[in-house]
């Protein structure tokens, strides 16, 4: 089985991203490549990746109308990412344009509530409740509109998993124990967010920032 350690290249580098990838290739299980480093090298850039071999992650957390989402998918199809991001928030009929529109082998995943944010910023935009109740509200959502999972904080990942047993459930903001936590506001350890049913971990500063990547990769992947 491979390793659900998906390391986050956020940066606009392409060669500095590719370097990084090749250094952790055998202690993680795929590349997650969002907006920043999608802006700075486009398709191209994700098919440079993908020559070393791991399953991509395409993490562009789409948001528009329905078919606005559906165009962009179909247009990204061809890279055949292993798992891509849409808003879950952008309702259900998004959702399921969304599915519909991506490659089979693509798992379409919704992202529920960003785990920089929490109740105060939920209730700055008009939503109440706190982040707990927001999160199981959009995974019920999501798994009603026949996408393949969600993304959520180790935080509600145990009770969406219960509720959805055969979702797919992307955990960022992981953080090894003791590491900083950064912009996130609510973070879990590896072996924490994996034990509560996460299917991926998304991990990036604490492998990408290490002095050795490589070892920092492998001291996670020891844990698990």
């Amino acid at each position: 089985m491979s390793s659900p350690v998906f390391v986050a290249l956020d940066t606009p580098d392409l060669a500095r991203a590719h370097a990084l990838a090749a250094k952790v290739r055998h202690h993680v299980g795929g590349l997650k490549l969002g907006l920043e480093f999608f802006a700075a090298n486009g398709r191209h850039g994700v098919r440079e990746m993908a020559t070393l071999g791991l399953p991509i992650f395409l993490d562009l957390k789409l948001h528009d109308i329905p078919n606005t989402v559906a165009k962009a998918i179909q247009a990204l199809a061809s890279l055949e990412p292993a798992v891509l991001t849409v808003h879950a928030s952008g309702g259900r009929a998004m959702l399921e344009e969304a599915k519909a529109a991506a490659h089979p082998s693509t798992k379409v995943v919704a992202v529920t509530m960003l785990t920089s944010l929490d109740a105060g910023d939920l209730a700055d935009t008009g939503v109440s409740g706190d982040a707990h109740d927001q999160v199981l509200r959009l995974s019920e959502l999501a798994r009603m509109s026949g996408v393949d999972g969600i993304v959520c904080s180790g935080a509600e990942v145990a009770e969406a998993h219960a509720a959805w047993p055969q979702g797919y459930f992307v955990v960022p903001g992981v953080r090894p124990a003791g590491g900083d936590i950064g912009d996130q506001k609510r973070v879990v350890t590896p072996r924490a967010a994996l034990d509560a049913g996460a299917s991926m971990l998304v991990i990036g500063r604490p492998i990408t920032q290490a002095p050795d990547p490589d070892a920092a990769a492998r001291a996670i992947a020891a844990t698990l």
